[in-house]
């Protein structure tokens, strides 16, 4: 979440794009807390209604929009699959210059793999000393090698004197 928020922050005030963060963790959402949102209708409200509204997207700057996930889903994967998120991406592919999702983490959960395969590219995420690698494997392996165009390594630790490359640092 954090790393999907400050990419959007960064394209948009940074590079001056048109960017739409989509809190597509519809099991935990967390991207309205971030934003100091008020949490109501998003994206699982959206993809669950009957009728083809507009989804409330919240505009936090002059070129960041947020739609933030709406009421948490046990079981969002009827959604994530259907037409409509599919008609979503493709509008907001017309409407912005990125279009950056959240989502849950890829090797728990097919959300972000049923997800991965409707965008053009992700960015891995994996926490330092805690991720093994052979959950790495398994999400490089589920997203598609070809399509991973980045990794941020999270929570890293500076090492201290002493501890780095002969001891230079």
């Amino acid at each position: 979440t954090l790393t999907a928020s400050n990419l959007a922050m960064t394209f948009s005030e940074s590079y001056h794009k048109r960017v739409l963060l989509i809190d597509a963790d519809l099991r935990r959402p967390a991207i309205h807390k971030v934003f100091r949102l008020i949490e109501g209708p998003g994206l699982s409200d959206g993809l669950t209604s009957t009728d083809d509204r507009k989804l409330p997207i919240h505009q936090v700057s002059p070129r960041l929009a947020v739609l933030s996930a709406g009421r948490p889903s046990s079981d969002p994967i009827a959604g994530l699959t259907s037409e409509r998120m599919k008609r979503v991406i493709e509008e907001a592919r017309d409407a912005f210059d990125w279009v950056i999702f959240d989502t849950p983490p890829v090797a728990l959960l097919p959300d972000a793999n049923l997800i991965g395969a409707m965008v053009d590219g992700a960015v891995l995420v994996v926490k330092a000393n805690e991720t093994p690698y052979h959950l790495v494997q398994r999400a490089v392996d589920a997203i598609g090698r070809n399509r991973i165009i980045g990794t941020v390594l999270n929570r890293a630790t500076v090492p201290t004197r002493g501890e780095g490359y002969y001891s230079y640092y």
